[in-house]
C-alpha cells in the first residue's frame, strides 16, 4: 500500500542518475573559475579584462586558460542540467499520482524566493531567480520532441546576438551622454573604480547600495536582452538530451567521443579565436563589448557539450568508483554548495570578512578557487554519508511538497 510519504517524497538515492549528479558536480565546480573573479575584483573586469588588475605574464595566460576552458561553458552546462531536472521532477510527480505543475510552479517560487535573498543579500551575481523564471516558462515544453525542443533552443538562442549585432551597428547614432555611460561601466573611471572597491569593502549594510544596483541591471536590462534568451535555450536543450538518453550515459563511446571532438575543437577554436581579436582590437568598447563577445558566446555551447561528452565517457567506465563519488556528492549538494561559494566569496573578498576585494591577482584567485574546491570534496561526502540531503536542497524540498521530509540517512535496504 502506498503510503502519503512515498506520494509526495523526492528521489531516493536509488532512483537517482548517477552521470547527472556527476555532471552537476563538476559543473558547480567549474562555475567558480569565472564567478571567483566577481568578488575579487570591480564588475566591469569580468567582461573586460583590461578594466581592472594585471594582465601580464602568468596573469595573462590565467585570464586567457579561463575564458577558453570555463566562460559561459559551465554555466551552460548548469542550465542544460536544469532544463532535464524539470523533466525529472514533473515525471516522477506523474508516477506518483501527483499533478506535476502545482508541484513544479511552487518549485520555482520557492527557488525565485532563494534567488532573490542570495542577490539582494550576499551576491549581485546570482543565476537561481533567472533559473526560476525560465524554469517556469520551458515547463510548457515538457512534452514536446526533442526535435522540437532544438528548433526552438536555437531560435532562442540566437536572439542576443540579434540585439548585440543591434547596438554595434546602431552605436555610431547613439548620443555621446549614452556612450559615455557604455563606457564607464565598460572601462570605468580612477575613480569610479576606487568607489566600487571602497564600497565592498564597508560592512554589509554599507554594500547595499552597489550590490542593489549591480542587481536591479542584472535582473532587468541584462535579463531581458540576455539571459533569458541564453538560459532558456540551454534548458530546451536539456530537455531534448535528455529525452535522447544523451545525459543518462546510455549512449555509446562512439557517440560521447563524437561529442567530445565535435564539441571541444569548433568551441576552443571559436573563443581562442575570440580571445585573439579583442586583444588585437585593444578591448575598444566599441568591438569587445559587441561584435568581440560573439566568439565565445557561440563556441561555450559547443565547449559545453563536448565537456558532457567526456563526463558521460568517464561516467561509462568502471575506474574511478570512490572519486566519482566524490564528485557526485558535490553535484547532489549543487544548490547549498552554490549558496556557500557566494558565502565563502563573500566573506573573503568583501568588508564584512577579509576585504581582499581588489587585492588579490587572478593567480591568487585561481589558487583560492582551488582551496574552495578542496573544501567541497571534503565536505560533500562527509554531509551525503549521514544525511539524505543537502540542508537546502532539504529545504526546497519540504517547502515544494509541503510536507516534513527525513533529513537524516537510513539503511537502504535493496
Amino acid at each position: 500500500m502506498t503510503t502519503e510519504y512515498e506520494l509526495i517524497s523526492p528521489v531516493t538515492n536509488r532512483d537517482r542518475i548517477v552521470s547527472i549528479d556527476l555532471l552537476r558536480g563538476i559543473a558547480v565546480l567549474g562555475i567558480l573559475i569565472m564567478n571567483i573573479q566577481t568578488f575579487a575584483m570591480i564588475g566591469a573586469a569580468y567582461m573586460n579584462p583590461t578594466a581592472y588588475g594585471d594582465l601580464t605574464g602568468i596573469n595573462k595566460w590565467i585570464w586567457i586558460f579561463s575564458h577558453v576552458l570555463a566562460s559561459e561553458k559551465f554555466m551552460s552546462i548548469f542550465s542544460i542540467l536544469f532544463g532535464a531536472g524539470v523533466l525529472l521532477f514533473t515525471s516522477k510527480a506523474i508516477e506518483k499520482g501527483r499533478k506535476s505543475g502545482p508541484l513544479h510552479y511552487r518549485r520555482m517560487m520557492w527557488l525565485f524566493i532563494f534567488g532573490m535573498l542570495h542577490a539582494y543579500l550576499i551576491w549581485y551575481g546570482d543565476i537561481l531567480v533567472a533559473y526560476s523564471l525560465c524554469g517556469m516558462l520551458v515547463y510548457t515544453f515538457r512534452k514536446k520532441k526533442p526535435k522540437t525542443l532544438i528548433i526552438v533552443s536555437v531560435a532562442f538562442f540566437v536572439v542576443p546576438t540579434l540585439f548585440t549585432l543591434l547596438f554595434s551597428f546602431s552605436m555610431p547614432y547613439w548620443p555621446q551622454e549614452s556612450i559615455d555611460q557604455n563606457m564607464q561601466s565598460w572601462l570605468p573611471s580612477a575613480e569610479k573604480v576606487q568607489n566600487e572597491l571602497d564600497t565592498m569593502r564597508r560592512g554589509w549594510l554599507g554594500q547595499m547600495d552597489q550590490r542593489v544596483t549591480s542587481v536591479i541591471f542584472m535582473q532587468t536590462f541584462l535579463f531581458l536582452i540576455n539571459v533569458f534568451w541564453r538560459v532558456t535555450s540551454m534548458m530546451l536543450l536539456g530537455m531534448a538530451l535528455y529525452k535522447w538518453g544523451v545525459l543518462s550515459a546510455s549512449k555509446s563511446n562512439a557517440f560521447y567521443l563524437k561529442m567530445v571532438l565535435f564539441g571541444l575543437i569548433p568551441g576552443y577554436l571559436l573563443s581562442s579565436w575570440g580571445v585573439v581579436e579583442n586583444f588585437s582590437a585593444g578591448w575598444n568598447m566599441e568591438f569587445s563589448m559587441f561584435n568581440g563577445s560573439v566568439f565565445n558566446y557561440f563556441g561555450s555551447v559547443f565547449t559545453a557539450l563536448g565537456y558532457i561528452g567526456l563526463v558521460m565517457l568517464f561516467a561509462k567506465t568502471a575506474s574511478y568508483a570512490g572519486f566519482k563519488k566524490i564528485i557526485s556528492s558535490v553535484g547532489r549538494m549543487a544548490f547549498s554548495n552554490y549558496i556557500l561559494m557566494s558565502f565563502l566569496g563573500m566573506f573573503i573578498f568583501y568588508g564584512n570578512g577579509f576585504g581582499y576585494i581588489g587585492y588579490l591577482d587572478r593567480f591568487t584567485q585561481i589558487l583560492i578557487t582551488f582551496g574552495i574546491w578542496a573544501l567541497l570534496l571534503i565536505i560533500s561526502p562527509l554531509w551525503l554519508k549521514h544525511f539524505r540531503f543537502g540542508p537546502l536542497e532539504w529545504l526546497w524540498r519540504v517547502l515544494t511538497y509541503w510536507h516534513y521530509q527525513p533529513m537524516k540517512k537510513v539503511l537502504e535496504v535493496n
